[in-house]
Order: C-alpha cells, then sequence, then structure tokens
C-alpha cells in the first residue's frame, strides 16, 4: 500500500510542477535578464519589470518571454514531483506518534528542508542552462558567435569547456536557496491553511471544493510570496554566479553578494524583486491548486 500512495504524491508534485511553469516562466524570463541587466556595469538598463516585458514582446514576442522553458518544463515536472513527494512522505514518517491536527514546525520545517536541499541537485544544472539561455536574448552584450543554440547545446558547451563541476556552478547557493526558502514556503502554507480551514469550518456547515481552492490559492500564493522574500539575494547571487562570462569568478554566494551590495546597494541584493513577487502569488498558488486536486482524484489524504 505505502509504495502506491508514494508513487500517488510524486504524480501530484509532477503536476504541480507542469501548473508552475505555464503560470510563472514569462515572469522568471523577466526577472532573469533584471538581475543580469541590472547588476552589470554596462549594456542596457530596464527601468522596472514592465518596460523589461515590453521589450522583450517589442524584439521577439511572446516567445521570447518563454525562452528557455524547454529545461524548465522537464526541470520543474521532476524537480516539483521530488520535492512535494519528499516533503510528503518525510512528514508522514515524521508525524508518527503525533496525534496533533496542528501543524508542528519540527515536523514541517525538516521535511521542507530535506526536500529542497535534495532537489537542489537537480535544479542547479537546469537552472543553470535557463539562465544562460534568458541572458543572450534581447539587449544581450552576449556576443553573437558564442550563443548557445538550445539548451542542449548549453549543457554541451558547458561541460565541455568548463568540465562536469562547470554545470554545477552555482550549486550552494541553490541549495541554501532551496532548503532555507521552502522550509519558509511550506511553514507558511500549512498555517495560513489550517487557520483558514479553521475559520471557515467556523462559518460555513457545507464544506466544498470551491472553499477548498479558495484556501489553495491563497495560503499557496502567500507561501510562494514569502519564499521569494526571504531568498531572493541568494537568488541574485546564483543568477550573477551561473551566468559570470569569466568562469574563474568566485562561487561564494556571500561574496557575491557583498560586492553587488558595494556596487547596487541593497536594491541590487533585491534585483528582480517586482517580477518574482508578481510571478511568486499566481504559480504557487496554481502549483497548490493542483497539487490539492491531484492528490484528491488520486485518492490520498492529506492532513
Amino acid at each position: 500500500m505505502g509504495d502506491t500512495v508514494a508513487y500517488k504524491e510524486y504524480l501530484a508534485g509532477l503536476l504541480a510542477g507542469v501548473a508552475i511553469v505555464i503560470t510563472g516562466h514569462p515572469f522568471d524570463t523577466v526577472k532573469v535578464k533584471l538581475q543580469k541587466h541590472n547588476t552589470e556595469a554596462h549594456g542596457i538598463k530596464y527601468r522596472n519589470g514592465l518596460h523589461c516585458t515590453t521589450r522583450i514582446l517589442q524584439t521577439e514576442g511572446v516567445k521570447g518571454l518563454y525562452r528557455g522553458a524547454t529545461s524548465s518544463f522537464v526541470g520543474m515536472a521532476f524537480e516539483s514531483s521530488l520535492l512535494f513527494g519528499i516533503y510528503s512522505q518525510t512528514k508522514q514518517s515524521l508525524q508518527r506518534g503525533l496525534n496533533s491536527d496542528v501543524p508542528t514546525p519540527q515536523v514541517i520545517i525538516p521535511s521542507a528542508a530535506y526536500g529542497g536541499a535534495i532537489i537542489s541537485f537537480v535544479l542547479c544544472p537546469s537552472e543553470l542552462v535557463k539562465c544562460r539561455m534568458q541572458v543572450q536574448g534581447t539587449d544581450s552584450l552576449v556576443p553573437k558567435f558564442s550563443r548557445y543554440s538550445s539548451p542542449f547545446d548549453c549543457a554541451l558547451q558547458t561541460v565541455k569547456n568548463e568540465g562536469i563541476s562547470g554545470i554545477f556552478r552555482g550549486g550552494f547557493a541553490t541549495l541554501l536557496r532551496e532548503s532555507f526558502g521552502n522550509a519558509v514556503f511550506f511553514s507558511v502554507y500549512e498555517y495560513v491553511r489550517y487557520y483558514m480551514h479553521l475559520q471557515l469550518k467556523a462559518s460555513f456547515s457545507d464544506h466544498n471544493n470551491l472553499i477548498d481552492m479558495g484556501v489553495g490559492i491563497v495560503s499557496g500564493g502567500l507561501g510562494g510570496v514569502a519564499f521569494w522574500s526571504a531568498v531572493l539575494p541568494l537568488d541574485v547571487a546564483k543568477t550573477v554566479i551561473q551566468t559570470a562570462p569569466d568562469k574563474s569568478s568566485t562561487r561564494n554566494p556571500f561574496l557575491v553578494l557583498n560586492s553587488i551590495y558595494r556596487r547596487a546597494g541593497l536594491k541590487g541584493c533585491y534585483a528582480g524583486l517586482a517580477p518574482t513577487i508578481v510571478r511568486a502569488f499566481p504559480a504557487n498558488a496554481a502549483a497548490i491548486v493542483t497539487w490539492e486536486l491531484a492528490m484528491k482524484m488520486l485518492g490520498i489524504r492529506h492532513d
């Protein structure tokens, strides 16, 4: 029985990942461009997320907003499947013996951080390829002859020029971002979900799917906003590390943040904040609603 439920939890997570990419990828392209261009010393600077989006649509159309989405779909589906699956499984094993319905931090935080740490090993190469593809579009300083023709070409060139460790460039920043960020995400999601259901149970006698969906949208959306508010500086450092033209430049996220802070202040450390927060709500709301709906359809009880 345990194994069939386990595979269903991973399947539900996979569907959540697909929902995230469809909803969130265009915002992500804008975020990466802002982080790359607005922390660089030269080249075009975007006034804000809207200016950047307009530039992409004018020069590349909608296709430009989904640049790098292929590797994102594969990476995100696999990564979400792992994250939600590992989180559910670890949470269940840590919850044994605890009869409380109230969310417990000593269960949620380790389960989420463990899931986040594991997925960072999948995420790092897929995000490296995605970021390198995204930054070579409109207004890029990357010379035409050294551009990658496809995500596969990008991965291949990276391994050829930098070795296997090159594809894991920014791995430490990704590990920190995912383990800490997911502990924040799932804590906010579980608590908001619990207290909203508590309030709604008191107000509505009949509990319907629409209420569940509403709770999913709010708890997932707020969880996503909390995740990115907590870890965006680490994400900026990761983008800079992964897209640095000089391969001998530092991979230490704290040194990178220190130099960004000296050059561009706190604003530089939070580059891409607007499109990230704007993306975080709908993308994570879509993920949670899809995840909960999939679990319900697959007959898994969600505590």
